[in-house]
This record gives C-alpha cells, structure tokens and sequence, in this order.
C-alpha cells in the first residue's frame, strides 16, 4: 500500500496557514521520497487544489458556476504567492575541493612525520666504530680549535687534501664531540637529513601537490646515501640541508619579486664551502630559478636566473680569493688525480644504489610531459598550469641533475664517495619520482599496491645497502684498546687507516707522529728521500717505525709490501692479530712492535 501526497485543503473562514504566513514550508510542501512514485523533482511544482464537498456550497449559494470560478481564481493568485514548495538546492560540481584546507594539511604532515619516523630508525640502527672520513674530520676539527683559541701549530695543512673548507664542518663537529661524543656529531648528521627531507617536501609541495610531495619525500628518504649520511660524521649532511634550503627559497620565491632569489645564493654557495662536490649542481639551481618563474611576466623568470648567477658566483670568487681553499679544490675537485676503474663498474653502481628511484623519476617526467594532472575533478578544467613545453624543460633539469655525479665520477674513473654523491642529485630528481609514484598509483588511488610495491622495493634495497655500507670498514674497539697501551707522545707508528687510530688516541699521541699507508714520503740517514713501495721497505729496514699496525682492508696491495718488509726486518716481533668481522667476512689487525 502506497501512500498518496497530503491534500491541500482550504476554508473560507480559515484564513493562510501560519506556515504561509511565515513563508516557510508546511507538511505539505515536502518532497515526496523516491520511492512514493513519480519523478523526485516533480515534488517542486505546486500540488492542484483539493476541493472538499462543503466547498461548493460556499460561495453564496452558488455553485460551479458564476461566482465559484472567480473564487478558484483568488485561491490561485494565493497559492502563487506562497512559493513552491520545494526547492532543489544547488549541485556543486565536485564533491572535494582541490583548494588545500587546514585538514588536508595536517593529515599531510602527520604523514610527513611518519615518513621522517622511518628515515630516523633507518639511520639510527647503524652501528660501527668511527670510519676514517669522521676520524679525520673530528681530529681536524680539535686542531683547528686549538689553533685558534691557544695559536698551537697545525699538524697539517689540511686545505691541501680536504673536500671541503677545514674552517666550517670540522670545527662544528669537535664542538659538538667535545659535549657529546661522535654519537651526538652523527645525530647532527641526521638532524641535517631529516631537514633536508622536510625542505623537499616543502618544495615539492609547492612545485606540485601534497601528494607528489608525499612521494618524493618517502622515496627519497629511504635511499642508500641518505639514510647512511643520515648517521654519519661528515661535511654531506650539512651540505645537503644546504642545497635542499637553496631549492626550496628558490620555488617558495616564484611569485615574488625577482630580487628575493637572491637569499639564494649565500646558502648555495655555503654549501659549496662545506663540500666542494656541492658546485655541481649550481648551473641546476640557476635553472631552476628561471624555470618557476612567473609565467605571466616575460623578464622576471631570466630577471631571476641572471641575479642568482651574478650573486653566487661573486661569492664564490670572494671566497676563492681571500681564503686557502683553493688548493682544496684543485686537488679534491677540480685536478683531481683519475683512478682507474671502468665505466662500466661505475655505471653499475651507480644503478644499484639509485637506479630504482631513477627510473621513477624519469617516469614521472615523461607522465608529467604529457598531462600536466591525472583530471581526478571536473574543476581542473577551469585551472591553469605551465605549458608543456615548460613541464618538459623542468622533468629533463630535474631528472638530469641526478646523472651529473656519476658523469663525473665516469669522468675520474673512481667510485671514492659515489654513493654519497648520488644523494645530491636525488634530491633534485625527487619531486618527479614523486609525480611517478602518484601516477603509478593512478587517479582516485585505483592501484594502490603499485605504489606500495614500488617503495617497499626501495625501502627494502635502502635497508640492506646502508647495513652493508656500515660494514665496509672493520670494528677498530679491541685494537684500539691494544694499541692505547704501546703508544706515548715520542713514538713513531705506521697504520693502514691511521685516521681511525690518530683519533682514539689524541689524548696520548698527535697526528705528526702517525704515517699512512696511503702514501710515505721518508728520508734516510744519509738525506735521501725514499717514497712509494721502496719508502715503505727502507723505512721498516731501518727500524724507523715503534709499532705498526695493518688491517689489510683500506690499503691491501701496500700491506702486503709492508708485511714482507717486516719479514725481513729484525727490529719487530707480532705482538698479536685482532679479529674483526665486515663484509669481507672476517678480518685480524695486525700488530707489531719495536724489540
């Protein structure tokens, strides 16, 4: 049994309802529900009167006829005047706003910080005694202290050798291991990376979306080189913090006054100061600059680009001509010396530690070329966005930054801190690897378990890549406390990695008194200098060394020179092997002494 709509039922002596008085809607005037029969928007029309039999006999005696129609007329007017009684309220085209709210922005950063979380507990879970880079740049730093606050003489000219200005990095990290030891240097180190991965979101954010921004965070957070400088004491972590800063003020400065980009520039060119390597990738951030600039103004984008230019390299030549860094650079950057590795070892790596997100960078630039959104709302048709001539240009500097160090490293013919180098271009390729993960997944997330597989991959080689990393270089615990007790301020010692020793025993000996087995440069009794193989072998033949110490991991072709020299020699005994374990299996120091 259905129901039928309610009657309209009028008396003379009634007068309007209050509800039409009032103008709002009675009972009567309700849309009837879907399933009462007729069409839903049929309810906005007025119902027909409904005459009751008492109706005809009301109008002074009269029936149909005459007065009776005039009288109809009157109650049309009326019902005229009251209004429809329904009115469909407006459809907004969309359901979801593509504006971002206060909500869309905190549920994004609480997955920011989830991505973060991950990043930490990545790092963190690293573990090994201090590597020969840290130990050198810790020892450095203590040294340069020194020298500054009580004038001590400097055990080396460390500007010859360093990869970045002695004056910045070193003497931050003895700070901070002054009050907190190399654990807490590391944790800076992390504190630097975690900020690195926040500012590309920020940038992403502000090139893209949350969305993109999400995914080039996650991806770039799990890598191999940031998850490793993340808990490692050296000049990357910082100089990475830097150039991610120098992107993100030049996106977040588009719309704004060319002259602004310049707060660029010192940023960039400080992070060329803590790594020389950091150069690389000025002619990127110059780009850049001029790519996200307004589209509407024809001289604000290349207004942009030729400021931050002018500005950085003025810097730069400030810095090259009134400091010593420019020996550094030379022989760590610019001449510095080939090794002798095949390309194809190194393009090798250089896939394997960042192929993966590579790929999804590249995918992303080639989707993001051919449509600029995934059309998720009718809204996007009313939005504007760069051309694609422009969203080209930016996916190839993008997606090509991250091939510039392994072409150089090509170049060189050395994988010496490719791992690391790679994470600088990353950071630039970022942002499209999100905008492939995004389209990996599809509009409205139609194939979420793309995504997921594809960062779960990267995680999982992040994980693995990192924890070998880690173990590339022996545990120096049980030797170190061996070697504490044969060693004083007088003695003369040879190590492999003598960085790693020359720290854990500042308190008892200095730098000058230690000689790697990197390279000897010793002169005999009778003047002459022996360098190389042959320095080695007289030095040892002479007794010149009081102990000695050889891992056979950092130099194994001169420790082996070094091993048969001793053999030969009658001024040392074994005073015992140390075992160790790394990813070459397992390991012994050994060590001699003077007898």
């Amino acid at each position: 049994m259905t129901s039928s709509p309610p009657h309209r039922t009028r008396r003379r002596d009634s007068g309007p309802t209050p509800e039409a008085d009032e103008g709002l809607p009675g009972d009567e005037s309700r849309p009837r529900p879907p399933d009462a029969g007729g069409s839903w928007f049929e309810s906005a029309r007025p119902l027909p009167p409904q005459r009751t039999a008492d109706d005809g006999h009301a109008d002074d005696g009269h029936g149909d006829d005459g007065d009776g129609g005039h009288e109809d007329g009157d109650g049309s007017e009326e019902r005229d005047a009251e209004g429809p009684g329904y009115t469909l309220p407006p459809v907004p085209e969309a359901s979801w706003t593509l504006d971002p709210g206060r909500r869309r922005s905190w549920v994004s950063r609480a997955l920011l910080l989830g991505i973060l979380l991950i990043q930490t507990a990545m790092s963190v879970r690293l573990s090994n005694t201090a590597f020969q880079d840290e130990a050198l740049y810790m020892y450095a730093g203590h040294a340069q202290l020194s020298h500054l606050l009580y004038d001590t003489p400097m055990p080396k000219d460390y500007n010859t050798y360093f990869s970045g200005s002695p004056m910045l990095y070193p003497i931050v990290a003895a700070v901070i291991e002054n009050h907190v030891g190399m654990v807490g240097v590391r944790v800076f180190s992390l504190l630097c990376m975690l900020g690195a991965t926040s500012l590309l979101y920020g940038f992403s954010r502000r090139l893209f979306n949350e969305r993109v921004a999400l995914g080039a965070a996650a991806m770039f957070a799990v890598t191999q080189s940031t998850v490793v400088l993340g808990f490692f004491a050296t000049y990357d972590a910082p100089a990475v913090l830097l150039l991610a800063l120098a992107i993100w003020i030049v996106v977040r400065s588009d719309r704004a006054p060319a002259a602004v980009v310049l707060a660029a520039a010192p940023v960039a060119v400080l992070a060329v100061g803590l790594k020389y390597a950091s150069a690389l990738y000025l002619p990127s951030l110059v780009l850049l600059a001029v790519l996200t600039g307004r589209r509407n103004r024809a001289r604000q984008p290349l207004l942009r680009g030729v400021l931050l230019a002018l500005a950085a390299g003025g810097l730069l030549w400030l810095g090259m001509a009134f400091t010593d860094v420019l020996k550094g650079v030379q022989a760590t950057t610019t001449q510095r010396a080939h090794g002798t590795e095949p390309w194809s070892e190194l393009a090798r790596q250089s896939v394997e530690f960042g192929g993966l997100m590579f790929v999804t960078a590249a995918g992303g630039a080639i989707a993001y070329a051919l449509r600029g959104r995934m059309n998720e709302s009718p809204l996007v048709r009313t939005m504007t966005g760069p051309g694609r001539r422009r969203r080209v240009l930016l996916g190839l500097l993008l997606t090509g930054t991250a091939l510039l160090a392994p072409a150089y490293q090509m170049h060189l013919n050395t994988s010496v801190a490719l791992y690391k180098h790679l994470g600088f271009g990353l950071l630039f390729a970022a942002p499209m690897a999100g905008i492939g993960l995004a389209r990996l997944v599809g509009p409205h997330f139609r194939h979420p378990q793309l995504g997921i597989l594809l960062w779960v991959v990267t995680l999982a080689l992040g994980l693995t890549q990192s924890t070998w990393r880690f173990e590339t270089w022996p545990d120096s615990t049980r030797m170190t406390e061996v070697v504490r007790q044969h060693v004083d301020s007088t003695g003369r010692y040879l190590a492999s990695a003598d960085n790693v020793p020359v720290y854990y025993t500042r308190d008892l000996t200095l730098q000058s008194q230690w000689t790697s087995t990197y390279g000897i440069g010793y002169v005999d009794k009778a003047g002459r200098l022996h360098s190389g193989d042959d320095g080695y072998r007289t030095a040892i033949a002479d007794g010149w060394f009081d102990l000695i110490v050889l891992d056979g991991v950092a130099t194994p072709d001169t420790d082996r020179v070094v091993a048969d020299a001793i053999a030969q020699s009658p001024y040392y005994r074994l005073l015992g092997r140390v075992p160790f374990t790394h990813v070459g299996g397992t390991g012994y120091y050994r060590i001699w002494v003077k007898q």
